[in-house]
């Protein structure tokens, strides 16, 4: 990796090529410390809703070996290929591009058993070998920091990235690697998700604080501008179990969604 002399900390990252045909308008990582925390329906609903707003979408399930996209929206492969060794991603029923490690299986249960560096090779390839036509690429990290963060970290050119995490003090500390990972490699985040962090009462509807209040420390010392909080809904799990993500109707995420639209300077589409 070449050294930024001016700040070391802040090193120059090769930015490799889409593939060719492709067109990426902006790139969003979406990331976190562990598993556990709802990455997966971060990355899902965002495309959900800058869909809704009029964007072309698509998601890169960089999660290999525990992808769960193609579950959420509920598709299923073979993906299309050329001869060129270029892939198209499957689309589901609102036109979400999708590409995962689970649309390249004879079967969706099959295990994906592979050392580092081929889950970071087929990270690659998902954006070196697979033609997108996106205005936005959420890209579905696996958590911790380790191959695909880095991979896609010095290869895609990403706009933004959004940093999720839950209210224990002990997952926010895990998650702040993610963070600090994000500050050295020059990679602007945008928001912090902060999924479970609440409960309401079904019967009175009033907010109970699990884990306690909202703690805004970690987006403040990051310089994080924007902060979503998503309780615990039962509306969530049903939707994400039952494949139908783009049918759920709630407002979580807005911010968030509309702060990613912002920061990658793409004109608002005309409503239809």
């Amino acid at each position: 990796m070449e050294i930024n002399q001016d700040n070391p900390n802040k090193p120059f990252l090769p930015k490799t090529a889409p593939a060719p045909g492709s067109r990426i308008g902006a790139a969003v990582a979406v990331l976190s410390g562990k598993g556990g925390v709802g990455k997966s329906f971060t990355s899902s609903y965002l495309a959900v809703l800058l869909s809704r707003m009029g964007y072309k979408v698509g998601i890169l399930d960089a999660d290999i070996t525990g992808p769960s996209i193609p579950f959420a929206f509920s598709v299923k492969g073979p993906v299309y290929s050329t001869s060129q060794e270029l892939f198209y991603p499957v689309k589901t029923k609102t036109g979400i591009e999708v590409m995962s490690s689970n649309l390249l299986l004879n079967s969706p249960t099959d295990p994906i058993v592979w050392r580092g560096p081929m889950i970071g090779t087929l990270t690659e390839q998902f954006y070196t070998n697979v033609v997108w036509d996106v205005d936005f690429l959420i890209i579905d990290m696996a958590p911790g920091t380790a191959d695909v963060s880095l991979t896609v970290f010095q290869n895609v050119k990403l706009s933004s990235a959004v940093l999720v995490a839950t209210p224990q003090n002990l997952v926010s500390m895990i998650v702040e690697k993610s963070a600090k990972m994000a500050d050295m490699l020059s990679v602007p985040l945008i928001s912090l998700v902060e999924n479970m962090a609440y409960v309401k009462c079904p019967k009175c509807g009033e907010r109970i604080d699990i884990y306690g209040k909202a703690n805004p420390a970690l987006a403040k010392e990051h310089g994080i501008p924007h902060m979503d909080e998503v309780p615990f809904d039962s509306k969530i799990a049903e939707a994400m179990d039952s494949g139908k993500v783009e049918d759920l109707e709630v407002d979580y995420l807005k911010e968030t969604a509309e702060a990613i639209a912002l920061a990658a300077h793409l004109p608002v589409p005309e409503k239809k």
